[in-house]
């Protein structure tokens, strides 16, 4: 499984982040576009709840996304 970010914009100013697993690009994708123009929700890595209604989103936009190790940054290896 891949980890994709999903960046849903509402204006310049406004965006709220969701992190999904799935297989590939496409898959990340298809899922996006089967939830247009409907209310999603979902927990951020927060725990913090999101309900959102696609409909009102100016921007969607999806990457792969690579997660680094915080605990390990600057560390010697």
């Amino acid at each position: 499984m891949k980890e994709f970010k999903i960046t849903y914009f509402y204006n310049e100013n406004y965006y709220i982040r969701r992190f999904i697993f799935v297989e590939s690009q496409e898959k990340a994708e298809e899922l996006i576009q089967s939830e247009r123009d409907r209310y999603i929700s979902f927990r951020d890595g927060r725990g913090i709840y999101h309900e959102l209604n696609t409909r009102d989103v100016r921007v969607i936009q999806i990457s792969e996304y690579h997660r680094i190790d915080k605990t390990k940054k600057g560390a010697i290896q």
